[in-house]
């Protein structure tokens, strides 16, 4: 949790979440502006939640509850097949023929708008390794961890060209913001 403490907190994060209260900082218009003129995000397995393997006869319905947050299509990397699921304004849609697949879907779905990769580390990864990363925002927590899933792990990333184009510094996050060539 400690990796998140500094979003849990502010107001732009709580009141897309159904939540009052909230601060102001520095980070504050990082993630206002961090949804507009996207029309479509990606997601890993385990970011919308359900643990591995088949889905059940009775699958969970995630992490993001009744309301979740996105408004827009999400498109869910997964290696099993299940039904598109629409809780509130957001319809999570299971792929399981990769990327690519994904990719196609979710910018078919956000017309001229953008596609965010919410992650987790394993999806960016596979998207920077295969070149489909423009820009890149890093969010660093001041926090090590003995272990979890690795970003730049065997080598993603390696020989992309980045250049920094946003530096935002507080003490609970820092933020980083590439171009990615």
């Amino acid at each position: 949790m400690q990796l998140h403490e500094w979003i849990l907190k502010l107001a732009a994060w709580r009141e897309p979440h159904g939540r009052e209260g909230g601060e102001v900082t520095a980070s504050t218009p990082l993630v206002e502006e961090s949804w507009q003129g996207v029309g479509a995000g990606i997601m890993g397995r385990n970011m919308f939640g359900g643990g591995p393997g088949p889905w059940g006869d009775d699958p969970w319905q995630g992490w993001w509850g009744d309301e979740p947050p996105f408004d827009m299509p999400i498109f869910v990397l997964t290696h099993h097949e299940r039904d598109p699921l629409t809780l509130g304004g957001t319809t999570f849609t299971f792929v399981t023929d990769g990327i690519e697949s994904a990719l196609a879907q979710a910018r078919e779905a956000a017309g001229d708008q953008d596609v965010t990769i919410g992650g987790g580390a394993d999806v960016a990864r596979q998207y920077l390794s295969a070149g489909r990363v423009d820009p890149m925002q890093l969010n660093v927590v001041p926090v090590l961890l003995g272990d979890g899933a690795r970003l730049f792990e065997g080598g993603a990333g390696v020989g992309l060209k980045l250049e920094p184009i946003l530096v935002i510094d507080t003490p609970e996050v820092t933020h980083l913001r590439y171009s990615v060539g």
